[in-house]
């Protein structure tokens, strides 16, 4: 009776695991497999074991390295914006206001919108004759701004797109901290002069912090593996300016039809994500 109480939990998971076995697991081992080996012409014959080649190559790969800077430089400039203008914005809303929840469900609008109507809505914004050249236009300057044509403004440009999407998404998460924050804790900050904003410098931010890691981890780990955005804007270009890991694994295995190196592409990208989260973890240890 007690070896049945305790295997009926397992029991329940069996079904999850399988799926996840068939979905995650085997496809997975089968990328890493992929990644020591080599396809040859004849599909009828086994993959050729290549060892590290492919890894070599990888390192020899002057695109590869400019993607990884890419995403570097993506992540970096989405990260803070997402931290800290979701934190700005979900006080904001947090405001026992008349409208206040039309403000709240306006903000997470973006969050629901699909991202490939999203991306074909400020395509048309970017456009040399859209709306923000248009009103650059009126302000007096003859010529618009390239802003997914040119290698200086295209990445930037997308990264607006991502912080867009993601900025109501992240304020509920504040919200959620916000609204266990005692209002007795205010009141007695005003007591002893920390009024405005202030106070939230006082109080909100430091009891915050742990919702603050947390949307700096899940906004760091989707700035590595953007896609969607890319895809649907530039599409790399111009000039491989916007050309992430991800998308650069992508053109290799779906485009090229090269497996086996966008498998190695998908095992440096899994471990860099890995290391991601293990300082992230180390991190929040110390912050909780």
């Amino acid at each position: 009776m007690k070896i049945t109480r305790k295997l009926t939990p397992y029991l329940f998971l069996i079904p999850a695991l399988i799926i996840l076995s068939i979905i995650v697991f085997y496809p997975a081992l089968q990328a890493f497999s992929l990644s020591f080996t080599k396809f040859g012409y004849d599909l009828t014959q086994p993959p050729e074991w290549v060892g590290l080649e492919n890894f070599k190559r990888l390192a020899e790969d002057k695109l590869f390295r400019q993607t990884l800077i890419n995403t570097l430089i993506y992540l970096l400039g989405v990260v803070p914006p997402l931290v800290f203008l979701s934190l700005i914005l979900a006080i904001v809303v947090n405001q026992k206001l008349r409208g206040i929840n039309w403000f709240r469900t306006a903000y997470y609008t973006p969050v629901v919108v699909s991202m490939v109507v999203a991306g074909l809505a400020w395509k048309a914004i970017y456009w040399s004759n859209g709306i923000l050249n248009q009103f650059w236009f009126s302000l007096g300057f003859k010529d618009g701004i390239p802003w997914l044509t040119s290698p200086d403004f295209a990445i930037w440009s997308v990264m607006v797109v991502t912080i867009w999407k993601g900025l109501g998404y992240y304020m509920v998460i504040y919200l959620a901290g916000l609204q266990g924050i005692s209002p007795e804790l205010y009141e007695a900050a005003s007591i002893e002069g920390s009024d405005g904003w202030k106070k939230h410098w006082d109080i909100t931010i430091p009891l915050m912090k742990p919702y603050i890691f947390l949307v700096a981890v899940i906004s760091a780990l989707s700035a590595t593996k953007v896609f969607e955005e890319i895809y649907l804007l530039t599409q790399g270009g111009p000039r491989n300016a916007t050309k992430t890991v991800v998308y650069y694994l992508y053109e290799k295995a779906f485009k090229d039809l090269d497996f086996n190196y966008a498998s190695t592409m998908g095992l440096v990208l899994f471990t860099f994500i890995l290391v991601l989260s293990i300082v992230n973890l180390s991190l929040s240890r110390k912050v909780s």
